[in-house]
């Protein structure tokens, strides 16, 4: 059963079974200690793109926006196993040339990673995929607001749902966090681990 590190605002660690390491959106927070086989960048803002933080393996794979959107469109990636697909991401602050998401895949769990986005087209298809992980952004300033981002929980019909970046700044919110009215919410403190 694959574990979820939760590091703070954007930021997330996955671990599979067999011990290989992805991070997400690499910023602040504890636990960049173990070495990264993937390291996945929604977008090039700093606060997300700070790879420099993670320990790494010789063959360490790191997907950007760039690579994700090559040859302008939303690439797919398996790396032994680990299957990373980018989706749309968009909002007034975010450009959708410049900016993803991520569907992983791994051990059998399906995650979607939002990245910093607001409501998409493509949304709308993912309920066909029966994700088991909706992770979403939601400070309301950068991104879309509690309400918007539970919106978007309830069309991506994952079984459960994560908030996170709620608060430009600061770590966590937990108070933003328990308003969040999304169907099968988890809650997850910085530094907290959960199995997936």
């Amino acid at each position: 059963m694959p574990k979820l590190f939760y590091q703070g605002h954007g930021s997330f660690r996955l671990q599979a079974d067999d011990g290989r390491i992805v991070y997400v959106d690499p910023y602040v927070g504890e636990g960049y200690d173990k070495p990264a086989d993937i390291i996945l960048v929604s977008h090039d803002h700093g606060d997300h793109n700070q790879v420099q933080l993670c320990a790494k393996k010789p063959d360490c794979r790191i997907i950007t926006h760039a690579e994700a959107l090559a040859l302008g469109k939303h690439n797919s990636f398996d790396i032994g196993g680990i299957l990373i697909q980018a989706v749309e991401a968009m909002n007034k602050n975010h450009k959708p040339e410049e900016c993803v998401g991520y569907i992983i895949t791994i051990d059998g769990v399906k995650l979607y990673a939002s990245g910093d986005t607001s409501k998409t087209k493509q949304m709308e298809t993912f309920a066909d995929m029966k994700l088991d992980y909706g992770i979403f952004c939601g400070d309301g300033f950068y991104n879309m607001d509690l309400d918007e981002a539970a919106e978007c929980a309830k069309l991506i019909g994952a079984k459960h749902n994560i908030i996170i970046h709620l608060k430009p700044g600061a770590l966590f919110d937990r108070e933003k966090a328990e308003k969040w009215d999304a169907p099968d919410k988890i809650i997850i403190e910085p530094e907290e681990e959960i199995s997936l």
